[in-house]
């Protein structure tokens, strides 16, 4: 009987080391909630736990399946937010889909950093960030545009084709940016896609500011030059993803 017991738990043990991330996520998650899907399992920085990315939404679960929690993990030894470094690894990966040839950039001829903002022309937030465009190539901050008109603006997806379809798109995105009526040009353009890109990050609102490592940025610092500046620099210095 000893004998038998001692094989079973062997047995036990040697099934829980082989399991991956994603057996673990996936057995915990389909007893608390079934319906959902696991988009990606791995290892977390939090020891004893793995991070899975539900739909939109970081969860961490413990190795033995055990505990699940969402929320925010910060590391209080460096104040450094850790749940925000993987979002960031998601947007960062998927922005590399969204080639040079996808976006509307106004740069200077040296950038000092560089920036995406996904933008909607009827957006009035969007139309003030614009506005300021030199005083951002002025400190050095290079703004790539991707396309992302809002639901809630009726006739968003026509005026951003139109603008991409036009002859010189930087001179029709700042009129458009202006209130003017960018026409309706029709082309091959990326507007679908770049919405769908955005989605898939969580990204459903405008003007949305990415630091070059996936950070997203506060509004209310993205929509001041010189705020925007003094952040780019912290996070130069201080990268969100040290892993």
């Amino acid at each position: 009987m000893r004998m038998l017991s001692t094989l079973l738990f062997a047995s036990i043990a040697g099934s829980a080391m082989a399991a991956t991330p994603e057996d673990v996520v996936n057995a915990a998650l389909a007893r608390l909630a079934p319906q959902v899907k696991v988009d990606v399992a791995q290892e977390s920085v939090v020891p004893g736990f793995y991070e899975a990315i539900v739909g939109n939404q970081l969860v961490y679960v413990s190795k033995d399946g055990r505990h699940v929690f969402d929320g925010t993990a910060r590391d209080a030894s460096t104040d450094r937010d850790m749940t925000e470094a993987v979002y960031a690894r998601k947007r960062r990966a998927a922005l590399a889909d969204v080639g040079a040839d996808k976006r509307i950039v106004f740069a200077p001829a040296r950038p000092r950093h560089t920036v995406t903002v996904f933008t909607d022309i009827d957006c009035q937030f969007c139309r003030r960030m614009h506005d300021q465009i030199d005083a951002y190539n002025e400190l050095g901050i290079a703004v790539e545009y991707v396309f992302l008109p809002l639901d809630i603006h009726p006739g968003a997806d026509r005026k951003s084709e139109a603008v991409w379809c036009a002859e010189d798109r930087k001179l029709a995105f700042t009129q458009a940016m202006a209130g003017a009526d960018p026409g309706k040009a029709a082309c091959e353009n990326p507007v679908a896609e770049t919405k769908r890109v955005a989605r898939s990050i969580g990204i459903d609102g405008t003007p949305t500011t990415l630091a070059a490592d996936g950070t997203k940025i506060a509004p209310q610092i993205a929509l001041a030059p010189a705020q925007l500046l003094a952040e780019l620099d912290r996070l130069a210095k201080n990268p969100l993803d040290s892993r």
